[in-house]
């Protein structure tokens, strides 16, 4: 039997079973559904609601364009008078070649996303009932089921509440809108889709799902060409009554994982792809380069406020008396590798919480209230030492002057590294989370060597130590100068608690903070009388931990607030970005983080000025800020879009033209001169 007649009997099979299967039937037998609503909404505005469907084992669901055989989710709603349901959102789907037909499934628990958008005459406290009558089809790879069950909810009509982070990973899963536009050709045999991306993203088995149906044959092999920051798709078109649309939709599946960008194409002139890729590797910067950015990104870190201090002490420490050159050695090869271990710690942890579907990036912890609180807690602990409040006590392993103290102060330095972020860093990282593993693990290895090759240099080159001043009375007032910036560290993670978690969760940190020096005064006095600490001083701080790990968590809420710009912006989302560029208007989109020093330094620097508003105001500059504070799936869905793991990203949309990706370094010039 040829492969047209297969597919003739198997679309034929389906629609009898459809024709005849029951009405009464009412429960799913082989894919259970739910209906679920993110939470309370204000009248007149959206709601998410998520249809989660739960296959069987061996069982699948399928995508809105089934492929050669299947059928999506077919909703039939009954809604209070005035209320609206929008189009279906599906994740990123699988294939599936059976029999020679290509299906478009899911073969594993999914989630299909609709916004329902509220009556504006809704009295506040109402709960407004929803009902929907769902189809769809179950199948296996030899036998199909339909399958159809009516399903109910309600919404409360109030305050939003915080974000469910269940819905938070549904929408992680969403494809990412890719912004600019794609350009696609039919001739007698082959469709060819152009698709601007950039060429630090990385495709692993991609494949292209196209929206529309009779366009391409879905079985055949696709052909992937790399020409610099665009890829070319190539497939033959459908046997049967091949339709030649206007426009086309598609999902571009980049990565086994499921990362996908949505793509809307025009009818053009498609140019030829240049280099061929079959399974895809990487089209990334050369390792060197990236591992050059790293090691550059890893020394700035050294003049942050929060690691400063712990290098300059430590390399302070060198230059004591009596330090013979093998003492030193030893002591800068313990701190590297301790840096360094660090670093890759923090790396592989990345890298699995992305490997399990995570959406996360760079500097992912800072986005996390009690990962801030715990940092505050430990940059106040630095800072009483460095004002001789108390002295660290810590026998045997990290005493001083030892190769294992030179380790824990090595460990030490990179976590308290991780609140900064600087320049370099951020195209390293960006690749790290986009190439194979053991290429970023060593971009996590390199970025830590540059953290710590200063103190080893000194460590390792006579010259240089002989440089450094001798050890005095001076010393005791540096290390006092020192608590400043360690403070003022402090401080800025005080800020970031109230940004993140709101004002009560940041006033209980900083009390705790307090008791904390308390603590540590006590300490301090017992030790200049020759005591130790006591167990009094130990039940107080295992007091104050229980209250950090227990208490901090039930007052999270949301943070964050109005910003005063300069610059009048829109908060960033797809649609806001579709709409505007749908307007025929030049887009300007940044990407920031409170937490992120290099985004702070380019806003106050270049994006909020009086220059950039009026040339931008006068060129009719739509203005879309992400703030990626807190963890937000839709940014991370268009920073991995963008080949970029963490901020800042900064992207100008022209009104007519490619879309362009800015240096993370801003000036005025660079941002006027687009509008120019």
């Amino acid at each position: 039997m040829t492969r047209s007649y297969r597919r003739l009997v198997a679309l034929l099979l389906q629609l009898c079973a459809l024709l005849l299967s029951a009405p009464a039937l009412a429960e799913p037998t082989h894919i259970k559904p739910e209906l679920l609503v993110e939470g309370p909404a204000a009248p007149g505005s959206t709601v998410t609601l998520a249809f989660l469907m739960k296959p069987d084992k061996g069982w699948h669901g399928y995508w809105f364009n089934p492929g050669d055989a299947g059928l999506g989710l077919t909703p039939t709603w009954t809604l209070p008078a005035g209320a609206s349901a929008g189009e279906l959102r599906y994740p990123v789907p699988q294939t599936l070649l059976v029999a020679g037909l290509m299906n478009h499934v899911y073969e594993h628990d999914y989630a299909v996303l609709t916004t329902l958008t509220l009556p504006g005459t809704a009295r506040p406290g109402a709960r407004l009932p929803i009902r929907v009558k769902l189809d769809w089809l179950a199948c296996t790879d030899q036998v199909c089921v339909p399958e159809q069950t009516e399903l109910s909810a309600e919404v409360v009509v109030g305050t939003p509440g915080a974000p469910d982070p269940r819905f938070d990973a549904w929408r992680a899963a969403l494809p990412a809108p890719l912004g600019a536009k794609a350009i696609f050709a039919i001739d007698a045999t082959t469709v060819r889709i152009a698709v601007p991306l950039p060429a630090a993203v990385s495709l692993d088995r991609p494949h292209l799902f196209l929206g529309a149906h009779r366009v391409a044959d879905y079985a055949a092999p696709q052909r992937f060409f790399r020409d610099g920051d665009r890829v070319v798709v190539e497939m033959p078109r459908a046997k049967f009554e091949p339709l030649s649309p206007a426009r086309l939709t598609a999902v571009l599946r980049m990565d086994a994982a499921g990362n996908g960008v949505v793509i809307e194409a025009e009818a053009g002139t498609v140019p030829p792809g240049s280099t061929p890729l079959n399974t895809a590797g990487p089209a990334t910067p050369p390792l060197w380069a990236l591992l050059l950015s790293a090691l550059a990104g890893g020394l700035l870190l050294n003049i942050m406020p929060c690691v400063f201090p712990i290098l300059s002490l430590k390399a302070l420490s060198l230059a004591r008396a009596g330090e013979s050159q093998a003492q030193a050695r030893a002591e800068g090869l313990a701190y590297t590798a301790g840096v360094v271990l660090a670093c890759l710690a923090l790396g592989v942890l990345l890298l699995v919480l992305r490997a399990g579907g995570e959406q996360v990036g760079w500097a992912f912890q800072l986005q996390e209230p009690l990962v801030v609180a715990a940092l505050l807690l430990l940059a106040v602990t630095i800072t009483a030492n460095l004002l001789g409040l108390f002295e660290f006590a810590v026998p045997g392993f990290a005493s001083e002057g030892s190769p294992q103290g030179a380790f824990a102060t090595g460990l030490l330095a990179a976590f308290a590294a991780t609140p900064c972020t600087g320049p370099f860093m951020a195209a390293a990282m960006g690749a790290a989370l986009l190439l194979p593993v053991a290429q970023a693990l060593a971009l996590f290895a390199m970025l830590g060597l540059g953290l710590a090759l200063p103190f080893l240099a000194i460590a390792y080159i006579p010259r240089l130590r002989a440089m450094l001043p001798k050890p005095g009375a001076w010393m005791v007032k540096f290390k006092k100068a020192m608590a400043v910036p360690m403070g003022l560290t402090a401080l800025a993670l005080l800020w970031l608690a109230s940004r993140l978690a709101g004002g009560g969760f940041a006033l209980s940190a900083g009390l705790l903070a307090l008791i904390v020096i308390a603590l540590l005064v006590l300490l301090g006095r017992r030790q200049r009388h020759g005591l130790a600490a006591g167990p009094r001083w130990w039940v107080l701080l295992a007091a104050v931990l229980v209250f950090g790990v227990f208490g901090l968590p039930g007052m999270v809420r949301e943070g964050g607030g109005a910003v005063e710009s300069i610059l009048p912006s829109q908060p960033f989302s797809e649609q806001t970005l579709s709409q505007a560029r749908a307007s025929g208007k030049p887009v300007f989109v940044y990407m920031t983080a409170d937490w992120c020093l290099t985004c702070k330094v380019n806003e106050g620097a270049a994006i909020e000025r009086e220059e950039v508003r009026a040339a931008f105001e006068k060129a009719g500059v739509v203005v879309l800020r992400g703030d990626w504070t807190r963890r937000d799936a839709a940014i991370t869905r268009y920073l991995t879009a963008q080949g970029a793991a963490g901020v800042p990203l900064y992207m100008w949309y022209p009104a007519n033209g490619e879309p362009q990706q800015l240096p993370q370094v801003l000036t005025v010039g660079t941002l006027t001169g687009l509008v120019k």
